[in-house]
């Protein structure tokens, strides 16, 4: 389970002031030492993980963040940053110092955690310090669990430990990728082009995870290149359930499959299992509505280094700018973090964000619905500009019918609840 990706585990977010003991308790869970612990506030400055086992729940990641009462101009940026990891948690565990006591920034965490329906725990820490009738707070409004603890002694970790499998949200994995669209001994085609920046010698995140996925509904799988798919498909003794293509195949792909053959990608898969798909098939609509010279911003949530015909930084630009018939202005960003200021941008083109959280990508949608900027991510976008959503869109449950909401001049929905 080491090699379990970050985006495929629970996410343990601990937040609280400086010096409270947050980097003690990972270390007091994780059984490690996994973050640096000092006694001068402000040690951790960027979030820190540490993956481990938590059975019966299986992988999770635990954050250990900056304290949100840091301040000055760095102090800003790292609590800018703390922000962004509470929104991507599905589990938020408060740590309170208990020789301090409860306090404005705790309200102002508990706000938060209840204003996005995030699972919250209160590890009241340094318990082993404190008379008994000084370990606990006020009562809290949603009544979260409360958990006296000790990260230098131990004590109360194991509780804490319970708690969090207790607390843990079932749903926090989001929708499956496709295993509820087959039944077993169904055969599924997978189309994947080895490029020159596929991974020398391994596939890439979304087909591996795609293809364990169709093992455990009892399925079969037949890999080819896009090169070789009319031969493999001529091979099948009967009808594949469905065709996966990768996105820049897609084109090829959709031409030689039978129109009677459901066929989709990677990317619009995971625009259901990663995100909103609503959202992002209303962000396809208004592509329509660009004009040469709009600003254009181009997210990659994971880091590499681009080479020849790269998927966001030539093809989508190609195909966007001959949609439109002139030149757009194009920003890339790579990595975690959208630009602080989104108001300039037209349109979000985000990438399919296997290695994102769903709850980190849905935080990503609700900000830029909330700053009012579309957003279509790279499947979604490229099916749309070749003229074949409507098929792409076909094999997933309410995923058409969204579709057919824009066309109609609805809206769909907004962001839904991890």
């Amino acid at each position: 389970m080491r090699g379990t990706p970050r985006s495929n585990r629970l996410r343990i977010a601990l937040a609280g002031r400086r010096n409270t003991g947050k980097s003690s308790l990972v270390n007091a869970l994780t059984g490690q030492r996994a973050a640096i612990v000092s006694a001068v506030p402000g040690t951790t400055t960027d979030p820190v993980y540490r993956a481990m086992e938590l059975q019966p729940l299986g992988p999770v990641v635990f954050v250990d963040t900056a304290g949100v009462d840091d301040d000055g101009v760095l102090g800003k940026l790292r609590t800018a940053r703390t922000q962004a990891s509470l929104a991507g948690a599905d589990v938020v565990v408060l740590v309170v110092d208990g020789s301090v006591g409860w306090g404005p920034w705790e309200d102002e965490i508990c706000r938060q955690a209840a204003a996005r329906s995030l699972a919250l725990v209160v590890a009241w820490n340094k318990a082993d310090l404190l008379p008994h009738e000084s370990r606990l707070p006020p009562v809290l409004p949603g009544d979260p669990p409360i958990v006296p603890v000790s990260a230098m002694t131990g004590q109360g970790v194991e509780e804490l430990r319970r708690v969090l499998i207790q607390t843990a949200p079932e749903d926090w994995a989001g929708p499956p990728i496709l295993a509820d669209l087959l039944v077993p001994g169904d055969t599924v085609v997978l189309v994947t082009p080895q490029d020159s920046e596929a991974p020398r010698g391994r596939l890439i995140l979304p087909q591996v995870q795609t293809l364990r996925e169709i093992l455990d509904a009892g399925a079969m799988a037949c890999l080819v290149k896009e090169d070789s798919l009319e031969t493999a498909l001529g091979q099948l003794c009967r009808q594949p359930r469905l065709v996966v293509t990768d996105s820049q195949a897609f084109r090829e792909t959709d031409r030689i499959t039978p129109k009677g053959i459901p066929l989709t990608s990677f990317s619009v898969l995971f625009a259901r299992h990663r995100g909103n798909i609503a959202q992002l098939v209303e962000g396809a609509a208004r592509v329509d509505h660009l004009r040469p010279g709009d600003e254009i911003l181009v997210a990659e949530a994971c880091t590499h280094h681009p080479i020849g015909d790269d998927i966001g930084r030539v093809k989508i630009p190609r195909l966007l700018q001959e949609r439109v018939g002139g030149d757009l202005s194009f920003t890339w960003q790579v990595g975690t973090d959208l630009p602080e200021d989104l108001a300039g941008f037209r349109l979000v083109v985000h990438c399919g964000g296997c290695m994102l959280g769903r709850r980190e990508m849905l935080a990503r949608l609700e900000r830029l619905r909330a700053a009012g900027v579309p957003v279509v991510n790279y499947g979604v976008l490229i099916a749309s500009l070749l003229g074949i959503l409507d098929r792409a869109l076909g094999p997933i449950p309410g995923a058409a019918e969204a579709w057919e909401r824009v066309k109609a001049g609805g809206r769909p929905c907004r962001t839904p609840p991890a």
